[in-house]
């Protein structure tokens, strides 16, 4: 496998799991997003960013997004972090939402995070209880997949991070 580094934002320690993995798995070098440095991410072949999902956005993609032009010749793909199982017009809406400009072909890859109210910061909580109260509203056999993830997790504390979620990002990058 080349060079590569994982440049990584994590709020509440999913993220950071699933960056520990692929260390592990690539060997590559990893760095939080607030201490990468454009000129010692352009010694790597291989630029990988993970980021969770917080309010359609994926965390750390600023930094893709600030350096793109210096990175065209690397071989770059994002590994995104949700709370909600993976469904696909969801994940269509993400890439849609967040991958535009220069970024639209880098390949966007999945994994499902985890759920602890009891970690969250006050305003994360209390904007999921708001949700949560207007999703409550709804017919149950309206919901989309994220609603029912997050009506099934409220109060409970949720890891669903998995190593399978990896391996068509493994896949991606043997190629």
């Amino acid at each position: 496998m080349k060079k590569g580094i994982i440049i990584y934002q994590s709020k509440y320690g999913a993220t950071k799991k699933y960056v520990e993995w692929l260390r592990k798995m690539t060997g590559f070098e990893c760095v939080e997003t607030p201490k990468a440095l454009i000129s010692e991410v352009m010694n790597y072949e291989v630029v990988l960013l993970c980021g969770g999902i917080y309010a359609s956005g994926i965390a750390g993609l600023s930094f893709l997004k600030k350096n793109i032009n210096s990175l065209r010749n690397k071989k770059i793909a994002i590994f995104c972090v949700g709370a909600s199982p993976y469904d696909e017009s969801a994940f269509a809406e993400i890439k849609t939402h967040n991958l535009t400009g220069d970024l639209r072909e880098i390949p966007l890859f999945y994994g499902r995070g985890a759920w602890d109210e009891s970690k969250m910061k006050f305003m994360d909580r209390t904007l999921c209880k708001m949700l949560q109260k207007s999703v409550a509203k709804r017919n149950p056999d309206t919901y989309e997949p994220w609603m029912k993830a997050l009506m099934c997790a409220v109060g409970q504390s949720c890891d669903w991070t998995d190593e399978k979620y990896l391996l068509p990002l493994i896949d991606y990058l043997e190629k």
